[in-house]
């Protein structure tokens, strides 16, 4: 007689046991700890460990305190609301894109919405978000008189709210230290100054983002402070501030405007807000013809920067880099330990990093094509 032909299970191991200590807990009427689970399911208590605290993450189970685990009636995925800065922002693509990534990972649920760089779209989609029963707001949006207005909103509607790089109130920020980036520019462009010029400084000029408030502005204050701290000679009188809305055609036009009142073959230091109004600093001074004049600092490290810097010549000397590609991982994180009751801690600060032509070339050397 023909063997008979074994029927093959398609099964995944790890889900199994999942599904094994899901059902344990299903048949307990009270708590029990990851030593219950283990001794009962005889899984490794490592992947015991493991399995409990995804279920945890993603909250079909909930822990107290005191380490004992429970089943959670009727699971729901949580769902995020994120507002966007302006999807024509480099900076605020590349954020984006991290937080999709995350919050796929994650299993969370990702509503996004452009705020356009506007403030009365910004209201509209703080509305908009109420609406869709949110469990929590990512809000990146710059115009800081209307914080409080898409503040008010979502807590109205009970809505824990996490405010990036521009504080919110009653909201729990998440971004850079405005101020110690700033000054590390400033650092940077000082240092230009004594090496490139002998210290020889007309004009210290911070491209700025008034509407963004004081405490985005504070990186062109930080950036003032650096470049004093190694240029100590140039009066105060020599530091000004112009508007360029963190973006490049404005910045140009306030740096063109700047320059028609100056007399050609003088040194300029620009401390940008973002990298978008450093470009546009550098139009102005390629425009006039002055950009051996120059040297400009940015921040975020946007690729349109980095490939100046990589070419060696550019009058941008220097980005500070703020992670973007970390912000998704730590802000869904951040926004799941809210809504778990966790206590976090209010201003939550990302990493960041200075990058010059120098420091790339060094990358490029450490990592050849292949």
């Amino acid at each position: 007689m023909p063997k008979a032909k074994i029927k093959r299970l398609y099964l995944i191991p790890i889900l199994s046991k999942a599904l094994d200590v899901l059902e344990l807990l299903e048949q307990q009427n009270a708590p029990v700890s990851l030593e219950d689970v283990f001794q009962r399911t005889h899984i490794s208590k490592t992947s015991v460990y493991r399995i409990l605290k995804t279920l945890v993450h993603r909250g079909y189970v909930a822990q107290s305190q005191d380490g004992q685990y429970r089943l959670v009636s009727r699971p729901r995925r949580l769902r995020f609301g994120f507002a966007i800065q302006s999807g024509d922002m480099p900076f605020s693509v590349a954020m984006a894109q991290s937080v999709t990534t995350a919050a796929a990972a994650a299993g969370v649920e990702l509503i996004q919405l452009d705020n356009r760089q506007d403030p009365d779209v910004a209201i509209q989609n703080a509305h908009e978000l109420v609406q869709k029963r949110v469990d929590l707001v990512l809000e990146f949006q710059v115009e800081e008189h209307v914080a409080p207005h898409v503040a008010h909103i979502l807590k109205q509607a009970g809505i824990p709210l996490v405010a990036i790089d521009v504080p919110h109130p009653n909201a729990t920020y998440f971004g850079v230290d405005n101020f110690e980036v700033g000054y590390e520019a400033g650092q940077l462009l000082g240092y230009h100054a004594l090496r490139k010029w002998k210290g020889s400084v007309d004009w210290v000029i911070g491209v700025g983002f008034p509407e963004a408030g004081s405490f985005v502005q504070s990186r062109i204050t930080g950036a003032f402070e650096g470049i004093r701290d190694r240029v100590k000679e140039l009066p105060l009188d020599r530091y000004v501030r112009l508007d360029g809305r963190g973006m490049r055609e404005p910045s140009c036009r306030a740096i063109s405007e700047f320059l028609r009142s100056q007399r050609k073959g003088q040194h300029f230091l620009v401390a940008a807000a973002t990298d978008s109004s450093a470009l546009g600093v550098l139009d102005a001074a390629r425009l006039s013809g002055q950009e051996d004049c120059f040297a400009i600092a940015g921040q975020d490290c946007i690729p349109e920067v980095l490939e100046e810097m990589r070419g060696g010549k550019s009058a941008i000397i220097g980005s500070v880099s703020h992670e973007a590609d970390t912000y998704g991982p730590r802000l869904i994180q951040l926004g799941i330990a809210l809504l778990r009751g966790y206590t976090v801690p209010p201003y939550n600060y990302v990493r960041h990093r200075v990058v010059t032509p120098q420091t790339l070339a060094e990358e490029g050397n450490h990592h050849p094509p292949s």
